[in-house]
């Protein structure tokens, strides 16, 4: 970009000498010419304004220890997602520092162990740090809700003492944001289902796996 500046000498005024004013004037035409090129280079994603965003998201959690069930469970989890705006937005080490909660529709068959599903719901409070270019993230999230189940506890030993329970998950990765606007992420997924003692029969269910996510702002 060529900025042309023409300069229009007063009398007695030599053009080759521009006064402090004009060298004022010169200096700001140039700090405006360059914000613009910055702000024409500048991708639209690397402005971030708070949206709220849908997030459709699978894993695959194996059972393990921890004083839970004896029985191998494998389970499939499949989660749909509304984040909020964020609550708290703040710099740090040369990013971002985001908090935001998620709300999360939980859809889980049981492929492996005497119950068939989970139908559940959680709210998570999530933290996200966002590289300077806002392409990419890491982030923890974690929090709790409640679900139903056809528990088999009665009839198999090591099974869930009752349909209604409650669960704690907690959830780590990183996500990528594409020029297109759809962020994809990658995590490890750690969940705990029990009915609290309200049961007699209470086992529980640890299980911990990877997952992978797909989202969209709107």
């Amino acid at each position: 970009m060529v900025l042309g500046v023409r300069v229009c000498t007063l009398e007695g005024m030599s053009p080759t000498a521009p006064t402090w004013n004009q060298s004022l004037l010169l200096g700001l035409a140039g700090v405006m010419a360059a914000g613009r090129l910055v702000a024409a280079d500048m991708a639209p994603e690397a402005i971030d304004r708070p949206r709220y965003e849908l997030e459709a998201m699978t894993a695959v959690l194996w059972k393990v220890g921890g004083g839970a069930t004896p029985l191998t469970y494998l389970l499939l989890p499949q989660i749909i997602s509304l984040r909020i705006p964020p609550i708290n937005v703040r710099p740090l080490a040369g990013g971002t520092l985001v908090f935001r909660s998620r709300f999360s529709l939980l859809l889980e068959p049981i492929v492996r162990g005497p119950e068939h599903f989970f139908i559940g719901t959680a709210a998570v409070g999530e933290l996200e740090w966002w590289h300077a270019t806002n392409r990419f993230s890491c982030f923890f999230g974690a929090g709790g809700g409640f679900g139903w189940m056809d528990s088999e506890g009665h009839e198999v030993a090591g099974g869930q003492g009752q349909d209604f329970n409650f669960d704690w998950m907690m959830h780590a990765g990183m996500r990528y944001r594409t020029r297109e606007g759809w962020q994809w992420s990658l995590g490890a997924y750690f969940q705990h289902i029990s009915n609290r003692g309200m049961n007699k029969i209470n086992p529980g269910v640890n299980a911990v796996g990877p997952s992978l996510g797909l989202s969209r702002r709107f």
